[in-house]
């Protein structure tokens, strides 16, 4: 088994972590997450799809996986029917599920192919019937705090937030076509409210981390917020350059609130988001954001994942904080001696049979594995439920709570976060040659 090529840069890079981990702590409980996006495509990929999450439940360290957005594909009828087929398929994941919106699930509505849906219609279809409960998909269950519990933002009950262990997780429902910003004319409703909503929840997701002394936040979107544009809002010679107008960046406001994430929560933030393009070891890494004054957010790194194959393969996170790295980053393929016969996506799964194949000892920083070798293994044990964390309540208001401790006992939502300042950038990720990088200021 071969590590990818960059996997000694990535190492070097990612050590400024070492610091955030105390002494004395290398027996510290370590766990697995997954990460898929845009599994099923048409109805012939449920049966895969089914078996990719059994392949996931294997790994008994396994806490929760994360889909990353597109239930469907985007040709598919955004029928009722279809939703509530999906829904079932999501709920016999033999781990926690936490699943996000994506493009194709609503903004591709309108299409005449997926049936010439209004899409934020759609949109509030899917927070009834995906987002009504504040546990996560899946069996057994984790406990989320939902957007919606703060008055102001009842109807974002997409947006979520949970903890594992030290680290503090948020998804956003960020999604591809420009977010669905509008050119037309008179008020961007739909997308200026959702914008305002994901501002509010990143920023208080920081601030929440911060007061928990959290080792690190992840942030996860189905978008790529193309990054490479974000330098664009601080040029101040614009209006003097003769270039063709651009449509404007419906990415912005959430590169500006990451800006501002990154600079109240001062441990690694890590943005993972789906791409649209394939990626020949599975993901990429890079830090891709820069303040205003040039300089790069050291402490901000992205992960783009496309695993070539989105039926057979998932992208796993060990996390230990014991490590002086404390992330590794591997893709997996699901084992060629799952159980054969097709199974419905409302059918239950079965109990494990195969485990993935080995993965390579840690090194120190982040590591690149190759697709386990989907070889016969011993059976193991199915994964254990996690322990729902205690996360606060929000508010009715949504106003600023009292300081809050570093224990895990409930806390009020703090009041929205003061607007966002520009940073700049100019860099695109290439294959293998990023960094997982924490710490800074």
């Amino acid at each position: 088994m071969r590590v990818w090529r960059g996997c000694a840069a990535v190492a070097a890079a990612f050590g400024c972590l070492a610091p955030h981990v105390g002494l004395g702590r290398a027996a510290e409980p370590r766990y697995t997450f997954a990460v898929i996006s845009g599994v099923v495509r048409t109805p012939a990929d449920e049966s895969a799809a089914q078996r990719l999450l059994e392949a996931i439940g294997l790994d008994a360290a396994s806490s929760f996986v994360v889909y990353d957005g597109n239930i469907k594909g985007a040709d598919e009828p955004c029928a009722d029917a279809l939703y509530e087929r999906r829904l079932q398929w999501l709920r016999s994941s033999p781990v926690p599920l936490v699943l996000l919106p994506g493009q194709h699930d609503w903004v591709d509505c309108a299409s005449m192919a997926a049936g010439g849906y209004d899409a934020a219609e759609r949109l509030d279809f899917l927070r009834q019937t995906f987002f009504s409960d504040s546990v996560s998909l899946g069996r057994p269950t984790l406990a989320l705090t939902r957007e919606s519990e703060v008055s102001r933002f009842r109807r974002f009950r997409e947006n979520v937030r949970w903890v594992m262990g030290d680290t503090v997780f948020v998804g956003l429902d960020v999604v591809g076509d420009n977010n669905h910003y509008s050119d037309a004319g008179g008020r961007n409703g739909e997308f200026d409210d959702r914008a305002i909503a994901s501002t509010f929840w990143l920023e208080h997701a920081a601030e929440y981390a911060k007061r928990r002394s959290a080792k690190a936040l992840v942030v996860f979107v189905e978008a790529d917020p193309d990054f490479a544009r974000y330098e664009e809002h601080a040029d101040r010679f614009k209006w003097l350059r003769f270039a063709r107008h651009r449509k404007r960046d419906g990415y912005l406001e959430f590169k500006r609130s990451l800006v501002n994430a990154a600079r109240t929560f001062h441990g690694p933030v890590i943005v993972i988001h789906h791409s649209a393009r394939p990626l020949a070891s599975g993901f990429v890494i890079d830090q891709p954001l820069f303040n205003d004054k040039g300089v790069r957010i050291a402490n901000l790194t992205r992960i783009a994942i496309a695993p070539r194959d989105a039926t057979q393969q998932w992208v796993s996170f060990d996390v230990g904080f014991g490590r002086p790295a404390p992330f590794r980053v591997s893709v997996h393929t699901v084992p060629r001696k799952l159980p054969n016969a097709p199974l419905t996506p409302w059918q239950a799964p079965s109990s494990p049979i195969d485990a993935p194949g080995p993965v390579i000892g840690p090194l120190p920083g982040i590591q690149y594995v190759p697709p386990a070798e989907p070889n016969a293994a011993p059976p193991v044990p199915a994964a254990p439920a996690s322990e729902p964390p205690l996360l606060p309540a929000g508010t009715p208001d949504g106003t600023a709570p009292a300081p809050a401790n570093t224990s895990p006992s409930p806390s009020t939502s703090p009041s929205p976060p003061s607007a966002p300042q520009p940073a700049g950038s100019d860099a695109s990720p290439q294959p293998g040659a990023g960094s997982m990088q924490g710490g800074g200021s």
